[in-house]
Order: structure tokens, then sequence, then C-alpha cells
């Protein structure tokens, strides 16, 4: 269709959130057009989630095979980079090929329109000059691009950005990345597993600032051992490039570093006036769309994914879109409960967290009492042997005698999560954790450990 049209719902973009919304909404006779100027299921499916896991698992096979040594045998580790852009390029991401997922979605019965939308009035997106007209409303779903930061010399360069990291054919022999958050740590150990030689520039003073500070500190001593060398605290002033020397990067502290290719993870951005927000009531300079709990952003207008500020977390994605869904057809349901986010960091060891850090809950108020274990200290860690290294970490409200954040690194530290996931969500009291069975021997158990620490004397579990 090349004309103007009237619909129920506009969805604009296609991400994890775009899709689940479009998808439902289709499902329930509701008639859907939805807007992608790039790739139906964005960032995730092609350039994030799916193909840089798919690197990492390709590096932390390289790491087993070099600890078996000493515990197994011997083995001789050749890594070799073709075996993994070919998984991403072709069972990963259908050489960039979003074909199967449009033909999905318009056998289901939504108009897949293919351009860069804007919205122009009340309940109106335009896209190439066709107006998209919808009755009960638009759901603003573009998600964001990464963060180029405003450093002497950046600009014009050919930088990486993780979309370059992931297409790459080959690995440089040396890599400077800009970020010591998930992406920049995740992709930094990747290369250095396959022979880069890795340096990581972190403004903040650790390494995944979000998190807990014993976390970046554990990944900064497994990184030494890795060929990953950490800059933490310090500025970038300048960036230089020549095509035979590569990158010059002029720190804060007057020291300069060089490295074949440049990696830029400083974050994500959004652009809400590129969009037309405005014309739809809301602040095109605002730094994301706020919503309330049913994803309402204004008159006709929901929002959902990284667009709204929640974190670029595929999961906040689609759990928002469900409830966006169902407000849209007025079928209820639970509002939106973010006490319990879970995220993790895919580097060995993993870092997965929950809820609040111990920073966060004390600036909140909370009498704070923290949990700490060290898997190297349980059974599992020296049954386990080399790659154990890992902690858990549990933040709790020492009044209420409840966990309101946790910590989980470790081999597992993203699946170790779950259960506290379902501890933070679901308010259960420590008491009752401490009184649950944790199977043995298993890297969870240092939930168990880290509960003992708790100081402070335990209520009756029938309270």
């Amino acid at each position: 269709m090349t004309g103007d049209g009237a619909y129920d719902v506009v969805v604009l973009g296609m991400g994890p959130g775009g899709e689940g919304v479009a998808g439902r909404l289709a499902e329930a006779g509701l008639g859907v057009a939805a807007v992608e100027a790039g790739l139906i299921g964005g960032e995730c499916a092609y350039w994030g989630c799916v193909p840089s896991k798919m690197m990492v698992r390709a590096a932390d096979l390289l790491a087993e095979a070099r600890r078996v040594p000493g515990v197994a045998g011997s083995v001789r580790v050749t890594p070799a980079w073709a075996p993994v852009i070919d998984r991403i390029t072709g069972e990963g991401t259908d050489d960039w090929s979003d074909a199967d997922k449009a033909e999905h979605f318009e056998s289901a019965g939504v108009e897949v329109v293919r351009g860069r939308g804007r919205i122009t009035g009340p309940r109106e997106v335009t896209v190439n000059g066709r107006r998209l007209r919808a009755r009960r409303g638009i759901v603003v779903a573009t998600g964001t691009t990464p963060a180029v930061p405003p450093i002497d010399g950046l600009e014009g360069t050919p930088y990486w950005t993780n979309r370059d990291a992931v297409v790459a054919r080959r690995v440089p022999e040396s890599l400077i990345v800009l970020g010591g958050g998930p992406v920049g740590c995740e992709l930094a150990q990747v290369f250095a597993r396959f022979g880069a030689q890795v340096t990581i520039v972190e403004g903040a003073g650790r390494l995944l600032p979000r998190e807990e500070p014993e976390a970046g500190a554990l990944l900064a001593r497994v990184f030494a051992g890795e060929r990953v060398e950490t800059r933490i605290g310090v500025a970038v002033e300048r960036v230089r490039h020549d095509d035979d020397t590569g990158f010059t990067l002029t720190l804060g502290d007057g020291r300069t570093l060089r490295a074949e290719h440049l990696l830029v993870a400083t974050g994500r951005d959004i652009d809400l006036a590129a969009i037309g927000a405005g014309n739809a009531g809301l602040d095109e300079k605002a730094r994301f769309v706020e919503v309330d709990e049913r994803m309402r952003a204004a008159d006709g207008v929901w929002a959902v994914g990284d667009v709204t500020g929640r974190g670029a977390y595929t999961h906040v994605a689609v759990y928002q879109g469900r409830i966006a869904a169902r407000d849209i057809l007025g079928e209820g349901g639970p509002a939106a409960d973010y006490r319990a986010v879970p995220r993790v960091t895919f580097t060995d060891p993993e870092v997965g967290a929950v809820g609040l850090t111990e920073r966060e809950a004390r600036e909140a108020g909370v009498e704070v009492r923290v949990g700490f274990a060290a898997l190297g200290d349980s059974a599992r860690g020296w049954i386990h042997g080399p790659g154990h290294e890992g902690l858990v970490k549990l933040v709790e409200d020492a009044r209420r005698g409840v966990l309101v954040g946790a910590t989980s690194s470790g081999p597992a530290g993203g699946e170790v999560l779950g259960a506290l996931v379902v501890a933070v969500q679901n308010e259960i009291p420590t008491a009752r954790l401490r009184h649950m069975m944790y199977a043995y021997p298993t890297f969870h158990r240092a939930v168990e450990d880290a509960l003992e620490t708790l100081d402070h004397r335990q209520p009756d579990i029938n309270t």
C-alpha cells in the first residue's frame, strides 16, 4: 500500500518491545501499522544481544579449553575468528535480513511500513510522505543509538561502535575500548581471548559503574590475567587517527595510548526531536519518554523499551510491551513494577544483578545490611577449579527483613540470579531464605553463605 491509511494503532519502531505490541494487537483483531527504518527485531537481534552473545560463547569455549591443563590433561588451543563471524552471519542474523520476520507480521495482519517515521500530529505518523493515522494511538518504540562523546578529534575517524564490532571480519592486533560498562567489558574480553591486546578506558572509578564496586574489582582482577589492561578514573582528552599507525588517545593524565582500532562503548542516545515527539505532546528535549505504570506517555501515546529510560534490556521492552498492549485493549492486569529488574553482564565471570545496589539503597534512605560470600570459599569453588571466580552480595532492608537488591557473579552468575530475582520481587523474608535448603554442591549455595553474614537477629520465619 502506498497511499495514506487509517489504523487502530501505529507502532513506531519494531525492536523487541514494538514487535510484542504489534503482534498482540493484531492477534486481538486491531488494524496495526508497524513502521521500521531498519530491521525488524532491532538492535538486540542484529547488533546487540544475539550476535554479541554468540561471540561471548565462542570466547568462553576458548577460555575453558585453556583451563584443561592441570585439571584434565593437555590441549592446544588455536583461536579462529572465521567460524564466529560465519555463525553470526548465518544462523545468528540470516545475513542481516529480516525477510522472515516481515513475512510473519504481514501474515498476522500487521502492515509493515518501511522508512523513517516521524510523528506529525496527534495520532499521526508520516513515513516517506505517507500519512498513517491511528484511531487509538501511537506506540513509540524507537530504541536508542550508540552514544558518541564529544572528544576532540573523534568525529570523522573510523572508530567502531558495537555494530562494527559484531561484523568485524578479523580480530585487530590491538584495541582500545572506550567505556567500561557491560558492552565494553563483554567485547573487550571477547577480542582479548581471540588474540587482541586490549585496553579499557573508563572515566568512572571502576568497571561496571552501575553495579556493586566488588563486581567491578573482580572483573579488573580477572582481566589483568587475560591481556586486558584497565585504565579507570581517567578521561580521554583527544583522539587522533592515522591510516598507518591507527588510533592515538591522549588521556587526562597526559599519557597516550595507541591501538589499531578504537571501540566506543559509552552508552546509548535517544533523539526525541528526530521522531517529532513534540507533535504528540512530549518533551523533545527530555532524556527519555516519561511513562506511567501503564506505559502511557500522553493522550493517545504509549512508549516501550529503551526510549523510556529503563535501560537497554530486551526483557524490559518485552515486559513493557505486554503492559501497553493490555492497556490499549482495555484488559487491565498488573501495572509496571521495576523493583526487581534483572540485568546480566555476560563476561566471564558473569555479573548478574537485581534491584538496588548498596549505594542506591542507602541513598533511598533504606536501613541497609549487607551479606557477602566469595565463590572461591565454597566447596563448589574448589571443585570447579580454574575459572571459579565470583561472589554473591545481598542488600537487605533491615527494618523489613527483605532483600531490595542482590549481585551474583560467577561461572553461572546470570542463572543463580533467578532465585534472587524471585526473592526481591516477592519480598520473601530473609529469615525464610535462610531456612531454605540449597543443593550441594552448587554455585547458588553461596546465597546461603551470604545470608549467614547478614548481621542482625533473624525474626521468626512464621511471623
